[in-house]
């Protein structure tokens, strides 16, 4: 009879087996994001194709357009003065619809197959993506067909967010869930980037395969994920993590951080509990005003709202406003866009190291929020006075804008929905994931929307507007940030507390 392994061989195998697995979800969960956010893209960077002066170019000899037409090379409807409202319009065909079904999809998330239902969302997506691009071969140019399908393809896309959130959840406690929720966030700029480099390949040229492309990819990431993914550990025999110290003392540290455990960095998030292969029994789903009421839901949902207002017009916007200012061609105008994207990389990477360090993610989207505003201003007004300048303040206002947002919709919807009040049922996160990323989408699809309708005012008035956005996304978080100043200065006292013992002892 074979002698049994050694306690530390058992555990290296076991750990490098549960490892394996944990950073398979990861990437694959990362992938999967990166193509929801690939697909959003294009229709940003051809909105110049949409609506440009033609006089540069040469018309064609059986065109029936008049001599003086400057916008015979544009697609209509969009070739009218009003262009910029009908892609506002557009805009906010996809995100209104995104908006409405986030709070919807994060109750079906909870109750439905992870793997099924974020599958039948990708192909879903693939699907419409492709038919808005299909609109430039069919010769379609009516816009009720395209906001028809925007409709659609934002309605499809709310079965992302709550459902790969859930998955890293299911797999990762809560140790270092900043930094490394801060770099697997950059699924969202590196998604971007790919859709716009993608999109800007054909710009010029057939259009219609800047939204074909990108929705085969999604389509055959969807088929993978329906293949592959694994919702839970304890599917295959892997630990469960440890979401918390289990201590069980500070039910409510959000509400009331200065009496808050700061043991929670101690635990890593590749830190297993207790393993068991027998399979759990599942919790039940928490209902929507259950989730609402989890201290700070509130507070971070609505600072979210303002926040991605900011983010979702440049996204949006930021191709064609380049376009308009610096006056570049489209393909170079989407491609300098791309670097607000790879900011936001390093925005939420170092957002995420910064609020594990400090255990204090509030007052690190707070110190964000309120720098990014002056540098919002200094873009618009200097940003454009040269290549250099215009790269260095893309870069830096991408990290800022892009911080706060991506920590809140990553570890900040991770932590409150496993929250220690739900004792143990991380059965909220989907929920809880929805409400915040839901509320958000309100504002993503404000922003779009109110660009379109001030833009022909002039675009200083559409960066007043940021600012102001910028603002009032740090008010919401006012409560928050002082609540956990004041765990600092307890934390502060209690280690001068200690140390005066050691010294001074009786």
């Amino acid at each position: 009879m074979r002698a049994s392994l050694a306690p530390g061989v058992w555990f290296l195998r076991h750990f490098s087996r549960d490892s394996w697995f944990r950073g398979f979800i990861l990437l694959l969960t990362f992938l999967i994001y990166t193509c929801y956010h690939m697909s959003r893209k294009p229709i940003s960077v051809i909105k110049s194709r949409l609506h440009q002066n033609c006089s540069d170019l040469i018309k064609p000899i059986n065109d029936s357009h008049t001599i003086n037409d400057t916008t015979w090379c544009s697609w209509a409807p969009f070739d009218n003065d009003n262009y910029k409202e009908l892609l506002g319009a557009v805009d906010n065909a996809f995100l209104v619809a995104y908006a409405i079904g986030m709070f919807i999809s994060g109750i079906f998330g909870e109750r439905l197959p992870i793997r099924y239902y974020l599958s039948a969302g990708m192909l879903l997506s693939g699907l419409f993506t492709s038919l808005f691009g299909m609109g430039y071969f069919w010769n379609i140019h009516m816009l009720w067909y395209f906001v028809l399908i925007q409709i659609c393809n934002g309605l499809v896309q709310t079965t992302g967010w709550p459902s790969v959130v859930t998955c890293v959840g299911n797999w990762f406690g809560k140790g270092r869930r900043g930094f490394i929720m801060g770099v697997w966030n950059s699924h969202t700029s590196v998604g971007n980037i790919l859709g716009s480099l993608i999109a800007g390949l054909w710009v010029n040229e057939q259009w219609g395969l800047s939204f074909v492309v990108p929705g085969i990819i999604i389509t055959a990431i969807g088929i993978f994920t329906f293949l592959f993914l694994i919702e839970y550990p304890e599917d295959v025999d892997c630990s469960p993590p440890q979401h918390h110290s289990g201590t069980g003392e500070d039910q409510d540290n959000l509400e009331d951080p200065a009496h808050s455990s700061y043991s929670d960095r101690e635990s890593s998030l590749e830190t297993p509990t207790r393993c068991s292969k027998e399979p759990s029994v599942k919790p039940a789903a928490i209902s929507f005003f259950g989730a609402l009421r989890i201290p700070g839901v509130i507070e971070f949902s609505l600072c979210l709202l303002f926040a991605k207002l900011v983010s979702y017009t440049f996204l949006y916007w930021l191709p064609l406003y380049i376009f308009n200012v610096a006056h570049f061609n489209a393909k170079e105008s989407g491609d300098l866009s791309t670097l607000f994207d790879v900011g936001g990389i390093m925005g939420g990477i170092m957002a995420g190291l910064v609020s594990d360090y400090t255990n204090g993610r509030a007052t690190t989207c707070c110190v964000m929020l309120i720098l990014a505003a002056p540098m919002m201003f200094l873009y618009n007004h200097i940003g454009q006075s040269g290549m250099t300048s215009s790269i260095v303040m893309l870069i830096i206002c991408g990290a800022l804008v892009n911080g706060p947002y991506a920590l809140i919709t990553t570890a900040v919807s991770a932590d409150l929905g496993t929250h220690q009040s739900l004792k143990g049922n991380a059965k909220a996160l989907s929920t809880v994931s929805a409400i915040i990323d839901g509320t958000g989408s309100v504002g993503a699809a404000l922003g779009p929307l109110l660009a379109g309708l001030i833009s022909p005012t002039g675009w200083n008035n559409v960066f007043y507007m940021l600012i102001l956005a910028d603002i009032l996304a740090c008010l919401f978080l006012c409560r928050l940030v002082y609540k956990e100043i004041l765990a600092w200065k307890t934390s502060l006292s209690a280690g001068r507390g200690s140390s005066l013992a050691l010294t001074h002892p009786r």
